[in-house]
């Protein structure tokens, strides 16, 4: 959930929406509003795109622990924990470390990605079960994660480059009715995505999003990304600590609470490989 997770958003949200729509909002600024005056449809909302990614730049790298609550139709619940990492990369996508802890079933489950702001995005996933790693086919990414309401393509940063945009309106956000947000539908370039459009809720005062609504390939509202309980960190970065994907044609959903979030731990490109995933403990 950064627009560049869901995860959403997402919009970098969405790793940043587990990761960035599950934890990534978008940096304060001391800045004036950005300036959308004169512009295309096409260009307002490449531009908000644009400001919210570049808010969100310098955090280097970061640590948290998750709570994920799996929902069914009936309401029964299941809780999950784990950990991610994510390491920033300047001149590509985010690379991010996702480890469960419980309940045993899922204990040492690991997925790494490594987002690419052009090529296709990479990712691998480490069973313990069956103690190898498996890398996920481009044409499997809007599969569900570990059977959440979260897909595997909503765990990769979302790149600006990766999708085309069009504002489409203001109106007040949504659960938080005192603040105004930008309105911005983007379609993802890739054509193994599951979605055909994505349309965001981004604060006018901060870039945070809101909330974002999935289409899936026929063009129907597939899942809603909520975000709220933002915080601010290091002075700068913003993040929401509860995510819900609900999924409108199932009727399950899944929550995230993000906890002990921590900036600046010192992670490297070594923590990021296809190693690191067996050592993932």
């Amino acid at each position: 959930m950064n627009l560049k997770s869901a995860a959403l958003p997402t919009l970098k949200t969405s790793t940043r929406l587990l990761l960035a729509a599950l934890t990534t909002a978008f940096a304060a600024s001391s800045m004036a509003a950005l300036s959308l005056e004169g512009k295309s449809a096409e260009e307002k909302g490449l531009a908000i795109a644009q400001e919210a990614e570049r808010r969100d730049e310098g955090w280097s790298d970061s640590k948290a622990d998750m709570i994920m609550v799996l929902k069914n139709k009936g309401g029964r619940e299941s809780r999950r924990e784990l950990r991610v990492m994510s390491l920033e990369v300047p001149e590509d996508g985010d690379k991010s470390l996702t480890i469960f802890d419980s309940p045993r079933d899922v204990a040492g489950t690991a997925l790494l990605t490594h987002s690419h702001k052009i090529d296709t995005d990479d990712q691998w996933l480490y069973l313990p079960a069956l103690k190898r790693v498996k890398r996920i086919a481009s044409n499997n990414k809007s599969g569900p994660f570990v059977g959440s309401e979260f897909a595997f393509e909503d765990l990769s940063s979302q790149e600006v480059e990766k999708f085309s945009y069009q504002y489409l309106r203001n109106e007040a956000c949504p659960g938080a009715d005192t603040l105004d947000c930008y309105v911005v539908e983007r379609d993802p370039v890739d054509e193994n995505s599951g979605y055909t459009k994505q349309v965001a809720w981004i604060d006018t005062a901060e870039f945070r999003v809101h909330k974002v609504d999935f289409y899936d390939r026929k063009e129907k509202l597939l899942k809603t990304l909520s975000v709220s309980n933002f915080k601010q960190y290091l002075d700068q970065y913003w993040r929401g600590l509860n995510s819900v994907m609900e999924n409108h044609q199932t009727g399950k959903s899944t929550s995230l609470e993000l906890q002990n979030l921590e900036f600046k731990t010192g992670l490297t490109e070594q923590d990021f490989t296809e190693n690191s995933l067996k050592r993932a403990r």
